[in-house]
């Protein structure tokens, strides 16, 4: 699920994947918003000697939509460069790496972050540095002290990091791809097999993050703090990877890029195109913008998976089975926003009219004090789909969704089935994979250390 190698040209393309993109009212700053848009997916820690890092011929891109047209208004794009500092070796350091500015550390990379909006093109910062990869005891002793350098406070109260970092993503991609495994169920499959306990695919994988804090006055439209049921709270939020329309390849390293940037991936709501878009148009996908998004409302009004869960799991599913209407609750979800009146003192939609996969977020919903996983399925107006947090279980309310919980709010007579309310990954998200404050994501494993899922 999400976006890990969900389209067949972009799994051939990883520091230009988005992973994930997660956006929320900063717990410890909620005068703030935080976004954070994760690339390179399924990093093994141990990646010497060429260790993971952004790609230096991608620009990255956090796209905010502050005015419900499903088109952005602000822009942060990144846009990186790798230094050798010691041409003379093969290793990435040949001593410990001690601070981001240290002699043993020979490759490094930088980024440049610029905001385009309608005042125009500012530059925010240049030559900002990342953190190396999480090499070892040896290479990098104190990690968590190179992460804290790579942490830039920039004009306006904006707080930026870009660098490796544990996949915060708790997900059984392995059951789920199985033909539909779901481990609750296991035993009333099709081809059953006895219950077993979830497992979690990317628990010992890391990840590259960009994250980026900014004050929710300078995000929305009027530059102000919004009432809760106001358009101008709901910011639509994606991230994106474009490449140059023209590259070519000459001897040795030589390469030459001309033309514009052409976006080569997208993310916003953490299933869209990896489990509703039909295979042969995932890449054409990835190439649109949520402003096009029209297209491909069919196959959120019918998805297959919802069809495929009565065939896989006889009489579990028969309420299902027997809607045969548009799923118009998924279309709300993940197209629309939610309009005021479905749920009290709620709403995150966009413009009447408006169809874009956009992770939409109430800046005026404080953070809760005590996070439910399931989101706004668990009663946690806070959580996805009002945004998305790293602990939220996205997987697990993805699966909820599709299997019909949240129908009833716009088709009040149908009953879900019992079994879309008990769906779950069986997967408990892991203190390792987040933390309490900036960049919120946790330590990327060590290459030396075996990973696991408690270290």
């Amino acid at each position: 699920m999400s976006s890990h190698r969900e389209a067949p040209e972009i799994s051939k393309d990883p520091v230009a994947d988005n992973t994930d993109t997660y956006a929320f009212v900063s717990p410890d700053n909620p005068d703030t918003v935080t976004i954070i848009t994760n690339y390179l997916p399924a990093e093994a820690p141990a990646g010497g000697p060429t260790f993971y890092e952004f790609g230096n011929d991608v620009q990255y891109t956090i796209h905010i939509d502050n005015n419900g047209d499903g088109k952005a208004d602000i822009q942060y794009q990144f846009t990186f460069e790798s230094k050798i500092e010691n041409p003379n070796t093969f290793l990435y350091n040949t001593g410990p790496i001690k601070s981001l500015t240290d002699p043993n550390w020979s490759k490094r990379q930088f980024y440049t972050l610029t905001r385009v909006d309608k005042t125009g093109t500012t530059v925010l910062g240049e030559g900002l540095a990342c953190p190396p990869s999480n090499i070892g005891p040896r290479s990098t002793p104190n990690y968590e002290s190179l992460a804290g350098e790579a942490i830039h406070s920039l004009p306006g109260g904006q707080t930026v990091f870009a660098g490796q970092r544990n996949d915060p993503f708790f997900v059984d991609i392995g059951s789920i791809f199985d033909l539909g495994d779901l481990r609750p169920f296991q035993n009333l499959h099709i081809f059953p097999e006895a219950a077993t306990k979830g497992t979690d695919t990317l628990a010992t994988l890391n990840v590259h993050s960009i994250v980026i804090q900014v004050p929710i006055t300078s995000l929305t439209a009027n530059g102000a703090r919004p009432k809760l049921m106001s358009p101008k709270a709901v910011l639509g939020i994606w991230g994106s990877a474009s490449r140059r329309k023209v590259r070519m390849a000459g001897e040795g390293d030589e390469r030459m890029e001309s033309g514009p940037f052409v976006q080569v991936s997208r993310l916003a709501n953490p299933l869209f195109n990896e489990v509703l878009i039909p295979m042969a148009r995932k890449d054409q996908w990835n190439g649109t913008s949520p402003s096009e998004e029209a297209q491909f409302k069919q196959f959120v009004e019918h998805p297959e998976l919802a069809e495929l869960l009565p065939v896989l799991y006889p009489e579990v599913f028969p309420n299902l089975e027997a809607f045969t209407g548009a799923r118009n609750d998924l279309v709300a979800i993940l197209l629309t926003g939610i309009p005021s009146g479905v749920i009290p003192g709620f709403q995150n939609a966009s413009k009447k009219g408006v169809v874009a996969d956009l992770m939409r977020l109430n800046v005026a919903i404080p953070p809760s004090k005590e996070p439910n996983r399931y989101g706004i399925l668990g009663g946690d107006l806070a959580g996805y789909p009002n945004g998305r947090r790293l602990t939220d279980d996205a997987g697990s309310i993805s699966l909820r969704a599709v299997a019909g919980a949240a129908l009833p709010l716009v088709e009040p007579s149908f009953t879900p089935d019992a079994a879309a309310n008990l769906l779950e990954q069986g997967l408990e998200p892991l203190p390792i994979r987040a933390q309490d404050t900036f960049p919120y994501v946790g330590t990327p494993h060590s290459g030396f250390n075996e990973p696991s899922e408690t270290s």
